[in-house]
């Protein structure tokens, strides 16, 4: 049997989130303005999201009688983190709707099948080869040139899996160093800047996009947001129509994210698309205080089969993730006038660990 994705939620339902993390926590805030109930299922038991629900399952994602029991228990079921098991999910959406469905993780949580999948509906991408071995990867440095970036095909993410393969490294090291037998080879590409769309698509195909989102990394990792992106209306419309096109392609319901580079071209910029998060997802964080509606809270009316708000930007906003040792200065970032500071109630700060954020907007000049 196979779970209807018909789905008409009413306040006191309860929605079931896989993922225990900070974006999970955010989701079930959302859901209780609402008046809908969440339940987290996380194998973790210090997960942050656990500390804003009633109700929660800490049991591993293979475990198929906790999995079932926690299905018993939501009406509908989604997640914060595209590598849930497939297992997980085939397991759960025979006995309940789970959205985004099956399908659309099948397609994003492999590196290459997401490339195909762009590429066929005719959006530009960086050049790329399926890498399996390193003989393949020499080939595929001869047809690509370097310097390239090589990832693995799954599970990978903020840098993880992923290395620079530039003139005079040596292929098989950097192979032996990635251990994995599947890899895809990716041009480098010398962007202007990176940008991304938070979309929403509800089940009866609206599509509602937030204003593109400027982002800088810092160690393969996010850490400042802009909106709106520093881009011309004409490429921003542009990248808000890529990421619709995705979103529809998909029959997608909930939010995502699209990852683009801004490259220059001979007769202006243009984007390519980089990646698809099928999730709420950490360069929207700035609508919770910078937009009409949240990401989270129109991830949470798409799932439930409610009518999505129109997201209207306050202000020029920038968004600021608390990494590690940078969770010390909350006090200072309080006396900010304007700022809004989000704290995810992790344990002890470590390099690289998301430990909040914080939101400052600045409100439109009047004239």
């Amino acid at each position: 049997m196979t779970a209807s994705f018909s789905v008409k939620l009413k306040p006191g339902d309860t929605i079931g989130i896989l993922g225990g993390g900070q974006l999970g926590r955010m989701l079930a805030m959302a859901a209780a303005r609402l008046g809908l109930k969440c339940q987290v299922f996380s194998p973790d038991p210090d997960s942050p999201a656990f500390d804003v629900v009633a109700n929660a399952t800490c049991a591993e994602y293979a475990d198929v009688e906790a999995l079932e029991l926690f299905a018993n228990d939501v009406d509908v079921i989604t997640y914060e983190f595209e590598n849930v098991p497939a297992a997980t999910a085939m397991v759960l959406a025979a006995r309940r709707p789970v959205l985004p469905a099956q399908k659309i993780l099948e397609t994003t949580q492999d590196r290459l099948i997401e490339k195909d999948f762009v590429k066929r509906l005719g959006i530009g991408t960086a050049d790329y080869a399926d890498v399996s071995s390193v003989e393949t990867l020499r080939a595929a440095i001869t047809r690509i040139g370097l310097p390239a970036v090589i990832k693995t095909r799954r599970f990978g993410y903020d840098g993880k899996g992923q290395a620079i393969i530039r003139a005079g490294d040596d292929p098989a090291t950097i192979w032996e160093e990635l251990g994995t037998k599947s890899a895809i080879l990716e041009a480098f590409i010398p962007f202007e800047r990176e940008i991304s769309v938070i979309a929403a698509r509800s089940a009866d195909g609206q599509v509602e996009c937030y204003d593109v989102t400027e982002n800088e990394h810092r160690d393969h990792i996010l850490k400042i947001s802009r909106a709106p992106a520093g881009i011309s209306d004409a490429l921003a419309a542009q990248a808000r129509d890529i990421a619709g096109q995705i979103a529809n392609a998909l029959d997608y319901i909930g939010v995502l994210a699209v990852e683009m580079f801004v490259v220059a071209g001979t007769s202006g910029p243009t984007v390519l698309v980089n990646e698809i998060a099928p999730r709420v997802h950490n360069s929207g964080h700035w609508t919770l205080d910078g937009a009409s509606i949240s990401q989270f809270e129109q991830h949470i009316r798409a799932i439930a089969g409610w009518p999505l708000g129109k997201p209207v930007r306050h202000g020029a906003v920038t968004m600021t993730n608390l990494i590690g040792d940078d969770i010390l200065s909350y006090e200072q970032w309080l006396t900010v006038p304007g700022a809004t500071v989000h704290l995810y109630g992790k344990g002890p700060p470590r390099p690289g660990r998301k430990m909040g954020h914080v939101t400052e907007v600045a409100p439109p000049s009047r004239k």
